[in-house]
């Protein structure tokens, strides 16, 4: 499994019916985790929270904040 980080990749996996499972910072956007949310749910894909996007950026192993992730399979 792999992440895919941030608002525009996991919209992609979701639409793309890839993800598997998806985290969201809880200090992010509102609106744009209201959208994440949405697609979430008419995918049947589940929702973690994370508390900060500081947090959650370095779960995914990056240098950065992020706001959202997808999880994903490796196979395409």
């Amino acid at each position: 499994m792999q992440f895919k980080v941030g608002a525009k990749e996991t919209t992609r996996m979701l639409e793309l019916r890839r993800a598997v499972e998806v985290y969201i910072a809880r200090d992010a956007d509102s609106r744009m985790k209201d959208k994440i949310v949405h697609l979430c749910e008419q995918a049947g894909v589940p929702v973690k929270w994370v508390e900060t996007k500081a947090i959650l950026g370095e779960t995914c192993g990056i240098e950065v904040a992020a706001a959202t992730a997808a999880l994903v399979s490796e196979r395409e």
